[in-house]
């Protein structure tokens, strides 16, 4: 056995353990990692009665288990499973490998769509107005939009802070920006079950996160308790920016769409 164990060996059992990293630590985020464990110790103690032991009896009960448990670990992990798969795929690596065979649609960004963006949110910024901002970048948010109401209107600053005003019936709710456009408001968005995000931050924060765990969609938050500015990408944050730093942020995101 050790002379017929290879190069070949070798990269088969790194890939294993870095699947079974990127798992538990996709599975830690979402708070799914004590039935992952069980999962894992099931499947071991599933090696070991029908490969090593060879207890016949017992191991075709558990081979009829393992059988019949993909299907209903599809059905429990099916939101684990999107998020998993969505990640692979909005990897930056694996998109920039997609970039070289695919046409680029790159061209100037239009000011006119991001400065309305930027005043607004320095101006709530200033009288301590909460909001919560979604650009649509490659992937669709119209899921999204169908928890609010649809608005399809340009992008104004005055009408983005008449949204987001006090006492306006939307102002809890998420702005969605599309194709230069203000979609949508008033929208409900998934909240990150991420343990590291700062407690001083609120719901408004876990739920721009959200929105960037789930999608590749730049999610800008105005406090309502500090007033700062913050953006949501890729799963990170980019807290208490200026107006110069969302504006290049903006400019570039939109660029790499």
């Amino acid at each position: 056995m050790f002379f017929e164990f290879g190069l070949k060996d070798i990269i088969d059992i790194v890939l294993v353990a870095l699947m079974l990293y990127y798992v538990y630590r996709l599975m830690k985020e979402s708070r799914s990692l004590n039935v992952f464990i069980g999962i894992l110790v099931f499947v071991i103690m599933w090696l070991i009665v029908s490969q090593v032991l060879e207890m016949r009896l017992l191991g075709s009960i558990m081979d009829k288990l393992v059988s019949v448990g993909v299907i209903g670990l599809i059905v429990l992990f099916q939101e684990d499973i999107r998020h998993f798969l969505y990640s692979l795929g909005a990897h930056r690596k694996v998109n920039n490998l997609v970039k070289l065979f695919m046409k680029s649609n790159k061209g100037e960004v239009d000011k006119e769509t991001i400065m309305p963006l930027v005043m607004a949110c320095m101006s709530m910024s200033r009288g301590k107005v909460g909001a919560l901002i979604v650009v649509e970048r490659g992937v669709i948010l119209d899921d999204i939009c169908e928890t609010g109401d649809i608005i399809d209107a340009r992008i104004d600053q005055r009408l983005i802070e008449n949204i987001f005003f006090k006492n306006s019936p939307l102002h809890d709710g998420a702005v969605i920006i599309s194709k230069q456009r203000i979609k949508a408001a008033g929208c409900i968005l998934p909240v990150s079950h991420k343990q590291d995000i700062p407690k001083e931050l609120g719901l408004r924060h876990r739920a721009a996160m959200g929105i960037s765990q789930d999608s590749d969609a730049l999610a800008i938050i105005v406090s309502e308790e500090t007033g700062r500015i913050s953006v949501a990408l890729h799963g990170e944050f980019q807290l208490r920016l200026s107006a110069e730093q969302l504006e290049s942020i903006l400019t570039k995101e939109m660029l790499l769409q």
